[in-house]
């Protein structure tokens, strides 16, 4: 088969691979669209340890079954399904307790097990039983479908993040992320919801998808017009979509007394940030992070796409064959858009 095999740092290379052979206990997917996220480029710019090339990345997959195991009684050839990234262990106490994007282990779809930029991808066993695997309805297409993988981890972020109806809500970073917390906040009773973006372009673009204030941080103080625009209280909940350290620190100070402070995007390896850990102290604010998601989120993600609640077509800005799998790269990189998709 084709795949786009990752073969070293900034190395993308398009070449033929082995197919994957379906066994007794697992499913043979042919891929139909793959997103770029965030987390591909940065290993591929700087690696992770859990990535040994040569590799095959891309964990916001959808696809059709190929092949089902003889012991596979949930999946047959056929079924139209789509993949997230976390796979729990399944055996380990965070995933016995129901938290498995905390496992230690740590397993995922593009990182320990091969991915979605090629042609074919096998579940082996442990994504067969634990992971995030889930059918797809007809009407919903594979390109949609792909993106309930990013829906699922805004899912698990605010719930975590207890948004509440009537509450005030800043998200910081407007990139694809950012602009599905919009909508998502506003069907858990988000009152106010104020967008904040370093670049004019990008607020630009933010604008379609109906949050009630758009502040460009790059040509005004940000914290100054979060404070007017919540009466000079803060937010009751404030989230950091974006990998910048800077974000973490403003986000303490938009935060209302008693807030929820979600540091949410990840940032390059080695950031160190300075907090004045005094408004964590005085505020009494709750500050914490959200990783990945759970099988159950990307199960109530692929389940909001097929009821219609999140529209995921506006969120796909480019589209590329993935023997142009450098270019979609780029094009990601760049931010000249939204979501891009990858179809082998």
């Amino acid at each position: 088969m084709k795949a786009a095999v990752f073969e070293g740092l900034d190395t993308l290379a398009y070449r033929d691979v082995d197919t994957p052979v379906c066994d007794a206990q697992s499913v043979l997917v042919r891929v139909k669209a793959c997103a770029v996220c965030g987390s591909d480029i940065r290993i591929f710019h700087h690696g992770n340890n859990r990535v040994h090339p040569p590799a095959i990345l891309g964990h916001e997959i959808a696809g059709e079954v190929v092949a089902a195991g003889e012991t596979v009684t949930n999946f047959q050839p056929g079924d139209r399904v789509a993949i997230g990234a976390d796979v729990p262990c399944g055996a380990c106490v965070f995933c016995e307790n129901g938290i498995g994007n905390n496992c230690q282990i740590n397993y995922a779809m593009g990182y320990q097990f091969p991915g979605g930029f090629a042609e074919y991808v096998l579940l082996n066993p442990t994504v067969v039983n634990y992971g995030p695997v889930h059918k797809i309805p007809d009407h919903v297409s594979f390109n949609e479908a792909a993106l309930a993988e990013p829906l699922a981890c805004v899912l698990n972020a605010l719930e975590l993040s207890r948004i509440r109806l009537g509450d005030d809500v800043v998200i910081i970073g407007a990139g694809p992320i950012g602009i599905m917390i919009i909508q998502v906040a506003r069907k858990m009773g988000a009152r106010k919801i104020i967008m904040v973006q370093r670049s004019r372009p990008r607020l630009e673009l933010a604008k379609r998808f109906g949050a009630d204030v758009y502040i460009c941080s790059g040509e005004e103080d940000a914290i100054a017009r979060v404070q007017k625009e919540t009466g000079g209280l803060g937010a009751d909940v404030v989230i950091t979509a974006n990998p910048s350290p800077q974000s973490h620190s403003d986000a303490l100070h938009m935060a209302k007394n008693r807030a929820r402070v979600n540091l949410f995007g990840g940032l390059p390896k080695g950031s160190m940030v300075t907090l004045d850990t005094n408004l964590i102290h005085y505020k009494e604010l709750f500050v914490h992070g959200a990783h990945g998601s759970l099988p159950r989120h990307h199960r109530a993600a692929v389940d909001m796409i097929a009821s219609g609640a999140i529209d995921m077509k506006k969120y796909i800005s480019h589209t590329f064959p993935l023997g142009e799998i450098n270019a979609a790269f780029a094009v990601a990189e760049g931010h000249a858009g939204l979501r891009v998709i990858v179809s082998p």
